[in-house]
């Protein structure tokens, strides 16, 4: 690709920054997955949904202590990826929740045929370059109505403000001096 100034032709110069942001997320995401179950079940969603695994490939689950491919791991789960990260078999009612045991030990070719090999980063960035608009429209329409509650607050303050400005030159002209 031909090199413009810091960014490759053709490519937004807020593309770089986004996968940065996103790989420093799903990193996090990785490591805290046992962590709390909302979580996993987000990176268990996504990974899914994008046929993806880990951030840049699978082997980035070594990351968490639980997946560590370490010898000194003491976990079931050493050198395991979650099951979300299988290639699904429609003809399996039940789900395989051990399918991706031991799948960071082999080789991206031999894992390939069971898991998916390719990281979530890319995908997910790819995603939201594509869904640009509709990622700005509910960012407007969730910010829309904060905005107009902001401009209403404010022209009731306003409105108070003027009523205790007239109710206070009232009580300094009064004409009637008993009253």
């Amino acid at each position: 690709a031909v090199l413009l100034g810091d960014n490759l032709a053709g490519v937004p110069p807020f593309v770089p920054q986004a996968r940065g942001k996103v790989s420093e997320i799903i990193n996090g995401a990785i490591v805290h997955y046992r962590d709390d179950l909302d979580l996993q079940n987000l990176i268990d969603f996504g990974q899914k949904e994008f046929s993806c695994c880990g951030g840049v490939s699978y082997k980035d689950w070594s990351q968490n202590m639980y997946f560590n491919c370490t010898a000194t791991n003491p976990s079931h789960e050493r050198c395991s990826v979650p099951f979300s990260c299988c290639l699904r078999d429609a003809s399996q009612a039940v789900i395989n929740t051990m399918c991706g045991h031991g799948m960071q030990a082999r080789g991206y070719l031999e894992a390939s045929a069971f898991i998916y090999t390719n990281g979530c980063i890319d995908k997910l960035v790819n995603w939201t370059h594509s869904n640009l608009f509709l990622l700005g429209g509910i960012t407007v329409g969730l910010a829309l109505p904060q905005l107009v509650g902001i401009v209403l607050a404010q022209l009731l303050i306003n409105q108070i403000r003027d009523q205790i400005k007239l109710q206070l030159y009232n009580q300094q002209h009064r004409a009637d001096p008993w009253y």
